[in-house]
């Protein structure tokens, strides 16, 4: 990829020559597998459908899937086009039915879409599973349509094996909100606590999230993948849908949102990814993880609102 000229105070990762053949080293390729494979905590890097065959079934407590959406985009110089849907769907079933096989029976599973496959993904997944929910998150980053509505919003379907015995904990993901108008019961604050930085509740989640930055230029998290899901995102599936020392898949890493935040909350994690450059970046994040566990947003036990935190606003 062409190194960009960026300002001072861009905190993007970017790659050193010199890490790059030591990140290289970590990396597990197709002639690195075996029956002995180690594969927990480690970053695939190669085809999924070949990658696919060394990983066991009912190997992951937690699978969280980003797959290219029906869209035309370059991922740093592979090229996925645009397709009819009976073609992505058949794109998905080439795929999907062996990631499923991965899951364990009481694992659950997540998978990230936009408006114009987020029909597909469901058809996909009522194939193979239980559809519990569907999430839908504000992205708040692109640019306006002239011609139509800004797409601000994205999807992500949540499907389990047996409906009757999966694993969700909806206290560990709980959203601390600013209460602008505070009720009070005999001079009592009602459902709320008043802070320094102003008057606080926490509430449950609802499957609409408002509360998502999209990873940019002064966010340490951020890389130049042209799809990256924030770490913030990705941590309130693990917490809900995984306990410490679990399993978290991912057959399209990416830049390795869903490896870095596993390693943070203190799961295992595997991830695949066929581009070589987008697993150095993934290898660099679980580095810096071990020194630094932040995750944007996320603060003693509880979800932030964005913008209403000091100490987050001083780690941007």
């Amino acid at each position: 990829m062409e190194e960009k000229e960026r300002a001072a105070n861009n905190r993007t990762l970017i790659l050193s020559e010199e890490e790059k053949v030591s990140l290289k080293k970590k990396l597990v390729t197709e002639k690195d597998l075996g029956e002995k494979a180690a594969i927990i905590n480690k970053t695939l890097n190669g085809d999924l459908l070949a990658m696919l065959k060394f990983i066991p079934d009912e190997f992951a407590d937690l699978i969280i899937i980003d797959p290219p959406y029906n869209l035309s985009k370059n991922f740093n110089g592979l090229q996925f086009s645009s397709r009819s849907e009976e073609s992505y769907d058949a794109y998905l079933n080439t795929w999907f039915p062996l990631v499923c096989k991965k899951l364990k029976p009481n694992g659950s599973l997540y998978m990230c879409g936009d408006w114009k496959c987020t029909s597909s993904l469901q058809r996909a997944m009522e194939k193979e599973l239980t559809v519990i929910n569907r999430i839908t998150w504000q992205r708040e980053k692109g640019r306006g349509a002239k011609s139509n509505w800004k797409n601000a919003m994205e999807d992500i379907w949540f499907g389990v094996k047996n409906p009757k015995d999966y694993y969700f904990n909806i206290d560990a993901v709980m959203v601390k909100r600013k209460v602008l108008a505070p009720y009070k019961v005999g001079g009592k604050p009602k459902d709320w606590e008043a802070e320094e930085e102003g008057n606080f509740r926490l509430t449950h989640p609802s499957n609409f999230w408002d509360d998502i930055s999209v990873p940019f230029w002064s966010m340490p998290e951020n890389t130049d993948h042209p799809t990256q899901k924030s770490e913030k995102l990705y941590a309130k599936l693990i917490l809900a849908s995984s306990k410490e020392g679990d399993m978290v898949f991912d057959p399209f890493l990416g830049s390795g949102t869903a490896s870095v935040v596993a390693k943070k909350l203190n799961r295992r994690f595997c991830g695949i990814e066929i581009n070589e450059e987008y697993c150095l970046w993934t290898e660099k994040r679980l580095e810096l993880a071990e020194k630094d566990s932040f995750i944007q947003g996320f603060q003693d036990g509880v979800f932030w609102e964005r913008n209403t935190s000091s100490f987050m606003k001083s780690r941007m």
